[in-house]
């Protein structure tokens, strides 16, 4: 058999499998998958069976890396214990990046009346700003990192610089070490590990896909719903230092078992293009991110400062309010699971938009919350909605690019991450200058009106890219 015919074969098996494999899925899955990239080479043993040596008298060639990657459907395990360990790999990502995030309550309650009580509530809400803007943005600029292959040494030393801050924490008791330990490292650490996190999954699912990321995201939920308890629990018997020590410890173990599982399936050939300017002429994606934007800026209001509020108007005594956040943090996980499960039949978009509008409402029902039932049933279905707002974007972002732009997800991902990092960053402080200069009401509505104004902006980016029509998967 000659060369040519030989390679002519292998490129039909390999169309055929892959059409074969794209069958099981929908529109919306199949973009998923091939989102990550273009072009991948598989990234875990080059003695395959299949692999083949060629010599034509002038070079060694090895055809391993021509073999099927995440774009060959088939090829994608879609289960199994190894796809299942990176979940549980990612899952303890989501636990200490928005989980750590979600938990800033606890400190700014803390601090307030804590080591850094001559401090304004807006200068102490900088520090939970910074550490998620930071996240978001060194998430987007890890991107092409990890495309290269080098996602678990962004791993090993995002969680480092995690644990890192987290014991020099323990030893701050001025602003500006507080804002470096917890802020500044801690907040780079969480962007370095968060786009592993995201990205592993989609190289092992296929049809399994928004289940394993749902399951993964709900360590966010739940990292945010234990680290309050556990520091409100030993703050008072060992102080602020070993309470500190202690969830890094927490950090430390279980960023372990993510440095031990997870493995690196497949990677890019090509570099992913860092900026692609031309995608905010595009309608639907110029309006998502600006909705994104606003809805962010407006949506952390309640993390940073329900807990204030029940305290200091007198609504709950404080060892009730300390597990407002727990409540939260709780209801925002079935926020995960639920909604991703409905938008794989629904569409992400028509999802997203109503759990927006929801969010925005529900922080002008704080206005008139006044009774610990009717604030925590409005906390318990604000954490609800919410979560659907974390975890359903990055599968958006891959509507939005649709079948045409595949290669360019990422890109486009990093991109609107970094402009929605602003929003989270300037959010709070605003919050908290508004509560220094007004009250409670003034900073439900502000944060309530920019979570509406960003369901607006979300809406229209729907109907651009549903061809304004009501009845459409988007």
């Amino acid at each position: 058999m000659s060369h040519s015919s030989t390679a002519s074969d292998f490129e039909k098996d390999t169309a055929v499998e892959k059409d074969v494999g794209q069958t099981h899925l929908t529109e919306g899955q199949a973009d998923l998958v091939e989102a990550s990239e273009p072009h991948f080479i598989i990234h875990e043993d080059d003695t395959t069976p299949n692999a083949s040596t060629e010599r034509d008298g002038e070079s060694l060639k090895r055809v391993a890396s021509e073999k099927p990657s995440v774009n060959n459907i088939k090829s994608v395990p879609n289960g199994g214990a190894k796809a299942w360990m990176q979940v549980l790999s990612s899952f303890f990502i989501f636990f200490n990046t928005w989980g750590i995030v979600n938990a800033f309550g606890i400190y700014q309650t803390y601090y307030e009346h804590g080591i850094l009580e001559g401090s304004s509530p807006s200068d102490i809400s900088w520090i939970g700003s910074i550490e998620a803007f930071l996240l978001m943005l060194v998430g987007s600029v890890a991107g092409p990192i990890y495309d290269k292959g080098y996602a678990r040494e962004l791993l090993a030393v995002g969680s480092f610089l995690i644990v890192f801050g987290q014991m020099m924490l323990s030893l701050c008791t001025s602003y500006w070490q507080v804002f470096l330990a917890q802020g500044v490292s801690i907040g780079i650490g969480t962007g370095l590990i968060f786009v592993s996190g995201v990205a592993i999954i989609s190289t092992y699912f296929s049809t399994k896909i928004a289940t394993a990321t749902g399951v993964a995201a709900a360590g966010s939920s739940i990292g945010g719903m234990l680290y309050p308890i556990i520091f409100y629990k030993l703050q008072p018997q060992i102080g602020f230092a070993w309470a500190t020590r202690v969830l890094g410890l927490i950090a430390l173990l279980t960023l372990a078992i993510s440095n031990l599982v997870l493995r690196i399936r497949v990677v890019p050939q090509s570099r992913r293009k860092f900026l692609d300017l031309p995608a905010w002429k595009v309608l639907p994606y110029l309006f998502f991110n600006l909705g994104s934007f606003f809805t962010f800026m407006g949506l952390y209001a309640p993390f940073f400062y329900v807990q204030s509020y029940v305290l200091q108007t007198g609504i709950m005594d404080e060892g009730l309010a300390f597990y407002i956040l727990a409540v939260l943090n709780a209801a925002s996980t079935f926020g995960r699971l639920i909604p991703n499960f409905v938008a794989d039949r629904a569409g992400p978009m028509n999802i997203v938009v109503p759990c927006t509008f929801m969010s925005g409402i529900l922080q002008y029902c704080l206005i008139s919350a006044h009774t610990v039932p009717s604030v925590m049933a409005i906390v318990a279905l604000y954490g609800f909605f919410s979560g659907a707002l974390v975890s359903l974007p990055a599968t958006i972002y891959v509507h939005l690019a649709g079948p045409t732009r595949r290669g360019l997800i990422g890109t486009w991902m990093g991109m609107g991450f970094a402009f929605v990092s602003i929003g989270m960053l300037i959010g709070t402080p605003i919050t908290g200058a508004i509560l220094a200069a007004s009250s409670f009401k003034a900073i439900w509505a502000f944060g309530g009106s920019l979570t509406l104004l960003g369901s607006v902006f979300i809406l229209l980016a729907r109907f651009a890219q549903g061809d304004w029509k009501l009845k459409v998967k988007v």
